[in-house]
């Protein structure tokens, strides 16, 4: 058996974050041919998943992999690094970037929505960012990236050039640049200071700050990493996210599942495990005040969700929502809390794309935004509101789907922190879920067509976009009944 503390350079690191970067020029060179184009976005992403996935038999046999690009100060670099953490969300990431190409097609060509070498090139590049963030090896470099994902993505909020995208992408700016500028930088500096690197720890256990630091410091430095990475969604830095729902689909199915979000609790939960570490935060006693302040979170804005009509508006509160069980298991500092939260990672995604590829399909086939537009359609188009159904049971956290594995690691970390305030918190967030998707799918299947919908004849999208949320809808069932596959990953994380 390998060494797990065996460290192996790769070049492969590298050209897994030149992958969607050089597809993105060749988006910009071919943007007058819309098949070639879209074509070179395909091969892009395959490309990336196609090295992601190279990587997986070395992680998994305990090999820590970094490619050093240059270096700046002592024990300060731009380097690369894949570890089990990093190949959760990298996986995730490259894997639903292949099938939203294909089904952003689909939806640009069937609105004929202009400017679309532009979006194409914007999404490559935030993938770019993305995955970089996925294989940092250090704060400096993950910060780096974060920061492209942000200016990347704005031009697809403000895709629709007109005064709310535009409104709503100011916002996105704003928060997103402002904290990560305010908190998250200066935190960075102090932590090299204090360490003499940013370089991200081995083990979850001991973190890189000195023992010696001064605790009100370090509790200092600890909330502004929660708070500086909004990407998170908490609140009350979170109303950037409902309003870039203003951007196409493709790019909310984009900032809710598989980039920019991802890319803020990923980055909160590694510094919170590889900065800090598992018994510094024990010891400082932040864990447990953590999991309570993001479970007003996940209250909250599940009931701000009850009263959207909106379906999009109502899954980007559910992204708000769900984003805070990744944060609240790391901090019950448990094996099993930590290792649900992770796996919320992959499990988050692939359902939660499912259900904006879901709205954007309704969207494309009906022009319908409202779910109190919705009644009957289940019947018409039942392939699309059977995947949602599919994607809201995981939601939930109901067998046999992804979620569920999420939920039953949380409650036995819960538990194991002996906590029945998280208990309760889980309990009513699951209750909150069923009442904000059960009746978007009672209502599409069961109830009474609208007298306006007399004389149309709706029927399914396009083929383009109906078979990447089948795909999607399946694997979030499928990783719920073999969730062994990423686990695998989660469990070399903390190791109980």
């Amino acid at each position: 058996m390998v060494d797990p503390m065996e460290t192996t350079n790769d070049i492969r690191l590298l050209l897994a974050v030149l992958a969607p970067l050089i597809g993105a020029g060749l988006v910009m060179a071919t943007g007058k041919k819309p098949n070639v184009r879209e074509a070179c976005s395909a091969l892009a992403a395959l490309t990336l998943f196609g090295i992601i996935a190279s990587l997986v038999p070395d992680v998994l046999a305990g090999k820590r992999l970094v490619c050093t690009v240059f270096n700046l100060l002592p024990n300060l670099s731009f380097t690369l690094r894949a570890d089990a953490l990093s190949m959760v969300f990298a996986l995730a990431a490259s894997f639903l970037w292949v099938l939203t190409v294909f089904y952003s097609a689909g939806y640009m060509r069937g609105l004929h929505e202009h400017d679309q070498t532009r979006f194409n090139t914007c999404f490559a590049l935030a993938l770019f960012g993305a995955i970089g963030t996925a294989l940092s090896d250090n704060l400096l470099t993950m910060y780096l990236f974060y920061e492209i994902v942000s200016v990347c993505t704005y031009p697809l909020v403000a895709h629709h050039q007109d005064e709310e995208s535009y409104a709503g992408a100011q916002k996105y700016m704003v928060y997103l640049t402002t904290t990560a500028k305010g908190l998250i930088l200066p935190a960075m500096v102090l932590i090299y200071v204090l360490s003499g690197t940013l370089d991200f720890a081995t083990n979850v256990h001991t973190g890189i700050i000195p023992a010696a630091a001064n605790d009100c410091v370090v509790t200092i430095l600890y909330a502004c990493c929660i708070l500086g990475f909004a990407k998170n969604g908490i609140m009350p830095l979170h109303s950037w996210l409902p309003s870039a729902m203003v951007a196409p689909t493709p790019v909310s199915a984009l900032l809710h599942a598989v980039a920019v979000v991802k890319v803020g609790v990923f980055s909160t939960v590694r510094v919170m495990l590889y900065v800090f570490g598992v018994d510094r935060m024990d010891a400082l006693n932040v864990g447990m005040p953590t999991a309570y302040f993001v479970s007003i979170t996940i209250v909250v804005a599940s009931i701000i969700a009850l009263s959207k009509d909106n379906l999009k508006a109502r899954l980007a509160y559910s992204t708000v929502s769900q984003l805070s069980y990744v944060i609240l298991g790391v901090a019950l500092l448990k094996p099993s809390g930590v290792e649900g939260g992770l796996i919320h990672i992959a499990n988050h995604a692939f359902s939660k794309i499912t259900l904006f590829f879901c709205a954007g399909a309704i969207y494309v086939a009906t022009h319908k935004k409202n779910i109190s537009e919705m009644h009957g359609l289940g019947r018409v188009m039942p392939i699309t509101f059977g995947a949602f159904a599919l994607a809201s049971l995981s939601m939930i956290g109901a067998p046999p789907v992804g979620g569920f594995v999420t939920k039953w690691y949380l409650l036995n970390g819960a538990m194991d922190a002996g906590s029945l305030g998280i208990l309760l918190v889980l309990l009513a967030s699951t209750l909150l879920n069923t009442a904000y998707f059960a009746p978007v799918v009672y209502h599409g299947f069961f109830g009474k067509p609208n007298p306006s919908d007399a004389g149309h004849h709706y029927h399914e999208a396009p083929p383009a976009m109906v078979i990447p949320l089948t795909v999607t809808a399946v694997i979030s069932v499928l990783i719920g009944i073999y969730p062994n596959f990423f686990m695998r990953f989660v469990q070399a994380i903390y190791p109980t």
